[in-house]
């Protein structure tokens, strides 16, 4: 397991700022043991480093309350959704106060006309869309985990849809967040663009809480299609699946969703959601649209992959077997663990220009085949992202340096092919030591600019940039 050091505790200022906030929360101020390891924990290989103390606040009030008691002491805060981050966001290596946001999720506003919302960050993101689902609109970012929207929001996450609908950065309008002095700001309104000023919104977007804590968002919402149509079709090598995303690309099919499977994926997900598919590299699609250009799509992508070797190309609209198939796309975590029953799946990304995915991908499986290591990959290949899950045994100390000395490869790679280390995951502690790499001397205005905005570097410290 990948050893994170802890940063320097202020035992003296967090005894204080417990005893402070423990007065004025009371029920829902925590010391517990198991509650502050749970808020520690991600979906990662990380060792857990809990806060001192988690509270959940209900009003963008009492989180300034909370920030400012922190910052008089020096005290560090740990802003925690759903606890879904995959490169260690949430845990507290020099200890503090995690604030818990599962009480902030109510739904502010819904303005149909503008197709716009007001949320607070606990709302997650199919909540959202339940509740959206009688307006005719919806919000298209559907990582794979039912993740809050702030928590997506802080690591500028994405998910199967990004190819038409674009990513967190693209569908959030403005945000109200708590600096690290307590003072409560909004980054924009509900206009569909604007010219006033630096760009907060975007800049908060992706921070990981290291620059200010959300407290609000206004997201942008689209209306649900006329029609909707998904599909699959099988190809007989990586490539050759790449080559037909870059062709539905340059063909100007406005796909919505265009994923890659290896066989290995496919072969975990056919025995966990009892599919049939071939167990060969694999793509599945959607197209949206008005009933009749999604059948045009759907007829023109079969064209397309049959020149370039696909066979089995099976679509449809009927809303049932397309849920199966993209649940059964959501559930890859779940379904590659029965790979290997007992072992653990670290999941890494990575992204690269598409015209580079199909040499990554390879290079990736023939890397793991060297290495001994079972890492089955999935993709959001339309816009050349890639994640790979590696099943270890924690027990094995021979077998983590291999998937570490690997995750450290595939990031190098992504890198050398001026691409990114993460396309999604965010840096967070887990890879903290590649953002250098990749953005070079870029880096040394990030820390200028969290040094002035959080000189007392109290915001989730030890994310990001290591001071």
């Amino acid at each position: 397991m990948t050893a994170i050091a802890a940063i320097s505790r202020n035992e003296a200022g967090i005894k204080t700022v417990c005893g402070v906030l423990a007065q004025r929360f009371g029920d829902r101020f925590s010391t517990s043991a198991s509650i502050c390891m749970h808020h520690g924990h991600t979906t990662t290989w990380i060792a857990n480093q809990p806060p001192d103390a988690v509270i959940s606040p209900r009003e963008t009030e009492e989180v300034a309350a909370i920030v400012s008691a922190c910052s008089d002491h020096a005290v560090p805060v740990i802003p925690y959704g759903t606890g879904t981050s995959l490169e260690g966001q949430v845990n507290a290596p020099g200890g503090g106060i995690c604030i818990d946001f599962s009480e902030m999720n109510r739904i502010l506003a819904v303005n149909e006309d503008d197709l716009d919302c007001i949320v607070e960050p606990g709302v997650t993101r199919k909540a959202l869309n339940v509740h959206l689902r009688d307006s005719g609109l919806f919000f298209p970012i559907d990582p794979g985990a039912d993740a809050s929207l702030g928590g997506m929001a802080s690591t500028r996450a994405s998910g199967t849809n990004a190819v038409r609908y674009g990513t967190m950065k693209d569908n959030v309008l403005a945000l109200e967040a708590v600096m690290p002095d307590g003072q409560i700001i909004s980054t924009g309104n509900r206009a569909s663009k604007s010219s006033a000023g630096y760009d907060l919104t975007r800049l908060l977007i992706g921070a990981e809480g290291t620059l200010g804590v959300i407290t609000r968002l206004t997201l942008k919402l689209h209306g649900i299609p006329e029609a909707i149509a998904s599909a699959s079709c099988c190809f007989p090598s990586i490539d050759d699946a790449c080559q037909a995303v870059i062709a539905t690309k340059q063909y100007g099919l406005p796909v919505a969703r265009i994923e890659l499977l290896d066989h290995l994926t496919v072969k975990a997900v056919n025995a966990y959601s009892k599919l049939a598919l071939p167990e060969t590299p694999l793509l599945l699609l959607e197209f949206h649209g008005s009933n009749d250009s999604v059948a045009e799509q759907s007829t023109d992508f079969g064209e397309i992959a049959e020149e370039l070797g696909g066979e089995r190309f099976i679509w449809t609209s009927n809303d049932e077997e397309r849920n199966r198939l993209w649940q059964a796309r959501h559930d890859v975590y779940w379904a590659t663990l029965r790979l290997r029953p007992g072992a653990t799946v670290f999941v890494t990304d990575i992204c690269v220009p598409i015209s580079r995915l199909a040499e990554s991908v390879r290079a990736a499986q023939d890397k793991a085949t060297e290495t001994k290591l079972l890492a089955p990959i999935v993709g959001h290949a339309g816009d050349g992202n890639f994640h790979l899950s590696l099943l270890v045994d924690e027990n094995d100390a021979e077998e983590i340096r291999r998937a570490d000395e690997f995750v450290g490869w595939l990031n190098e790679l992504a890198i050398s092919m001026d691409g990114t280390c993460t396309g999604e995951h965010g840096i967070g502690q887990g890879k903290m030591a590649y953002l250098e790499r990749e953005l070079g001397a870029a880096t040394r205005y990030m820390a200028s600019i969290k040094s002035a905005i959080d000189p007392l570097n109290i915001l989730n410290p030890g994310k990001i940039l290591q001071f």
